[in-house]
């Protein structure tokens, strides 16, 4: 298993924006398929978006299509969640998870078919 380290939550008023950061501590994500997910107080992590080992393919849920954009920075190792239009019912502890991956191209928002997370970010949307 990978040791992932998420960074860039906090507090923003609704109708900002946050950027999130998913790096593997001292290596490359590289070959790797990656999941952001969240959850919130009483209720079950949900995937939110992934992106492809090759960065070719990315799956949103609905809840955030639109507002959130996923991308790889292949040059400093790192996966970013763009989030946008921040809405109250966003609020919630951001996970991001790694599996490897050899085709280049499977992203699936589903919690099973991550081995490797992240100790979590917490977003907070209030004003």
């Amino acid at each position: 298993q990978l040791q992932l380290v998420e960074s860039g939550g906090g507090l923003v008023q609704p109708g900002g924006s946050l950027r999130l950061s998913c790096a593997r501590s001292g290596f490359s994500l590289d070959g790797y398929t990656i999941g952001w997910f969240r959850q919130a107080p009483g209720k079950e992590r949900e995937g939110v978006v992934c992106i492809s080992s090759s960065g070719g393919t990315t799956l949103y849920a609905d809840s955030v299509r639109g507002r959130f954009t996923v991308f790889r920075d292949n040059a400093k190792s790192t996966v970013y969640l763009q989030m946008n239009s921040l809405k109250p019912e966003d609020t919630a502890v951001y996970y991001c998870a790694a599996e490897g991956d050899s085709s280049g191209e499977n992203c699936y928002l589903l919690h099973d078919f991550f081995r490797s997370w992240g100790q979590g970010t917490q977003v907070t949307v209030s004003s």
